[in-house]
């Protein structure tokens, strides 16, 4: 098990994973098709950031984006390099479903790429009962991008 704090995106190895994320996002997706946050974004009021550590080797970030009183959107899931396949991911995801029913929302809803190199986030959100469904909040349709939420 991981613990999982909300952050102040302050500490430098999570601005350096943050940075990765937008990175890997980059590598795989268009600039105009990719939607991670950089760290001035994730400190949006509306955004609440956590991050995984074991000891004091981070393991993982993750955000939920406040779309309204009802809807929230998953945002910068990332496991760091050394932390994958040991469930970060999974325990981030359980945490992140587990605020947003404490908030009361009714739906929770992701957007991610359609590349290969988003496999296993797929194979993830559909373990955990998200499914596919139209753009959402802000977004638009687009072949790089694959929607997803579910019901809470």
């Amino acid at each position: 098990m991981f613990t999982i704090k909300v952050d102040d995106l302050t500490h430098h190895a999570v601005q350096s994973l943050v940075a990765f994320h937008i990175s890997g996002m980059l590598e795989q997706s268009p600039p105009e098709s990719s939607h991670a946050l950089d760290v001035q974004k994730l400190r949006d009021p509306a955004v609440t950031f956590w991050s995984a550590w074991e000891g004091e080797l981070l393991a993982g970030i993750g955000a939920l984006k406040m779309l309204d009183e009802r809807h929230g959107e998953l945002k910068s899931m990332r496991t760091a390099t050394a932390f994958l396949r040991r469930g970060v991911a999974n325990q981030f995801l359980v945490h992140i479903l587990h605020v947003a029913r404490e908030r009361g929302l009714q739906r929770l809803s992701l957007e991610t790429g359609t590349q290969p190199g988003f496999a296993a986030c797929h194979q993830l959100y559909l373990k955990h009962g998200f499914v596919d469904c139209e753009p959402f909040a802000d977004y638009q349709f687009d072949p790089n991008s694959r929607f997803m939420t579910r019901v809470l």
